[in-house]
C-alpha cells in the first residue's frame, strides 16, 4: 500500500515567485523519496518541497556566469569562487612554458545525493548533515547506487537509489543534494592532476522518519524546475 504524500502541490507552490512578479523566471525544487520491501511493493511514498539551498548551491551555479568568467589573460580566480567555495586565487605548479597543455585548468562538477539519520536547523552556511548514513553494509549503513542525472524541459532530476542490506530497519530523517567541483590541470611533470572539493548544496528534513527494512531499498530524488 502507498502512503499519502507528505504535502499537496499547494504547498510546493508556495517556493514561486509571487503573482505580482508574474514575468519573472520562476524557480520550484523538491524531494521525492519511495520505498519499496524486499518483495518489490512499494509501502512509503513521500513528495514535499525543498526549503534549503545554501550559499554553496549559489556560487557553484555562479560559474556559468559571466560575471565570474576572466578573461583569458588572466590567472586568478573571481572573489566569490575563493571567499564562497575556497577555491584557490590560482593554481600553481603547472605544466611548463612550451607544453602542448600549458597553463590551462577547467573546472567540473557533479551531484548526488547523501542521506542522514539526525536532525540540525538550517543554515546557508551548513557544509554536511548531521549524521550522515555511510555506504556499507554495516549496522546502520545503506547502499549507494550511482546517482543518476537528467535533464528534461527546463528541469533537472536528480536521483539515487540506496538499499539495506543490514539485518534491522534504517530511519532516514534528512536529506542534502552534494556537489563536487573538480579542479584539473596538468602539473610541472605534464601529468594530469585533479583536485576536489566537496559542498552540501541543500538541506531538508523529514516531517517524519523514513524507514527503508532490511532488505528492502528506496530511491530518492531531488528536481530543480525553471520555467518563465
Amino acid at each position: 500500500m502507498v502512503a499519502p504524500d507528505a504535502v499537496n502541490e499547494n504547498d510546493i507552490d508556495k517556493l514561486t515567485i509571487s503573482d505580482d512578479l508574474s514575468e519573472e523566471p520562476t524557480f520550484k525544487a523538491y524531494i521525492e523519496a519511495k520505498v519499496y520491501d524486499k518483495e518489490g511493493h512499494v509501502i512509503d511514498y513521500r513528495r514535499q518541497p525543498m526549503r534549503s539551498l545554501t550559499q554553496y548551491f549559489l556560487a557553484l551555479m555562479s560559474i556559468p556566469i559571466q560575471g565570474t568568467s576572466r578573461s583569458a589573460g588572466a590567472n586568478q580566480a573571481t572573489g566569490i569562487l575563493t571567499s564562497v567555495l575556497g577555491l584557490p586565487s590560482e593554481v600553481t605548479n603547472l605544466a611548463p612554458y612550451g607544453s602542448s597543455v600549458w597553463g590551462a585548468a577547467n573546472i567540473t562538477w557533479s551531484w548526488s545525493i547523501q542521506l542522514g539519520s539526525g536532525s540540525q536547523a538550517f543554515s546557508s552556511s551548513l557544509t554536511s548533515l548531521a549524521a550522515p548514513i555511510a555506504n556499507g553494509t554495516g549496522t546502520g549503513q545503506l547502499t549507494y547506487g550511482n546517482a543518476s542525472i537528467s535533464y528534461s524541459g527546463a528541469s533537472i532530476n536528480i536521483l539515487i537509489m540506496v538499499s539495506n542490506n543490514t539485518s534491522g530497519t534504517i530511519n532516514v530523517t534528512e536529506i542534502g543534494l552534494v556537489g563536487t567541483i573538480n579542479l584539473i590541470y596538468y602539473n610541472s611533470s605534464d601529468q594530469a592532476t585533479t583536485n576536489s572539493y566537496n559542498f552540501l548544496l541543500s538541506y531538508d528534513t523529514f516531517s517524519t522518519a523514513i524507514s527503508i527494512p532490511s532488505s528492502g531499498l528506496a530511491a530518492f530524488q531531488i528536481t530543480l524546475s525553471f520555467s518563465g
